[in-house]
């Protein structure tokens, strides 16, 4: 009997010694929570912004000033309105479809999955980015991990995609601040697991009674001295938004 309770005391001791600093090291910290924060970070119920992009490359920049509307996680409205050259340049994104409308031309274009990827207007970004059609609480496993080199006051969540999602990125790395979840940077791995791109969170600031880094630069590891920094100029968030924002029939608007 003695023999039987030893060796339950001592599997028990082993178990603790072994995974008590996994249980400790994040001790009230949600990663649901943390994960729903950071992709409803720009998003509400309801939000408007205008904002502007710089498009740096070692050979040009130029810079578009941008509206966008958005409800929820499913839909996406952006009008260019400067430089002149693009202006009434729009995209729309409605669950897991997405068009362009080319002014020039007055063409509206469906984007099929496989341009999710693609540059969006010259930029770094990608459609899927701009409209983010992939979710990291919906289609990434995620776990906190402590990283040899963590700084102090910063959270890091590893997401790793579900099987069968459509997504590029082999593993997905962000670190959040412990306070209030707002992301300090991302970075994004290939299937092999090779660094390509990184995005930096910067310049937090009130906008509408919500706290978000009004900065976001990104950073492509695979092409020197390209940039694309997006810097929000106005948001609102949990407005009234006209029932015709998200449609086809607005592409065209110019209004």
């Amino acid at each position: 009997m003695k023999k039987i309770q030893l060796s339950w005391f001592t599997c028990l001791f082993l178990l603790l010694f072994c995974f008590f600093p996994l249980l400790t090291a994040f001790p009230r910290y949600d990663v649901n929570k943390i994960v729903k924060a950071i992709d409803e970070l720009y998003r509400s119920k309801t939000s408007y912004a205008e904002m502007e992009m710089e498009i740096v490359t070692p050979h040009w920049q130029r810079t578009l000033r941008m509206k966008i509307w958005t409800e929820g996680m499913d839909k996406t409205f952006i009008r260019i309105i400067e430089p002149k050259k693009e202006r009434g340049v729009a995209t729309l994104r409605i669950g897991n479809e997405m068009w362009n409308y080319l002014p020039k031309v007055n063409k509206v274009i469906k984007i099929p999955p496989s341009m999710m990827m693609s540059s969006w207007m010259g930029s770094d970004f990608t459609n899927d980015d701009l409209v983010k059609e992939f979710s990291l609480f919906r289609d990434y496993h995620y776990r906190l991990i402590q990283p040899d080199d963590a700084e102090k006051g910063l959270l890091y969540v590893e997401c790793i995609p579900k099987k069968d999602v459509p997504v590029v990125w082999g593993k997905v790395i962000v670190a959040v601040r412990d306070s209030d979840y707002i992301p300090v940077w991302e970075k994004y791995y290939d299937e092999k697991g090779k660094l390509m791109r990184i995005f930096y969170f910067k310049d937090i600031k009130q906008f509408g009674g919500k706290k978000i880094p009004s900065v976001m630069e990104l950073i492509p590891q695979n092409k020197k001295g390209h940039k694309t920094v997006i810097r929000y100029l106005k948001a609102k968030f949990n407005i009234p938004l006209r029932r015709d924002i998200f449609t086809l029939r607005n592409l065209q608007s110019t209004r």
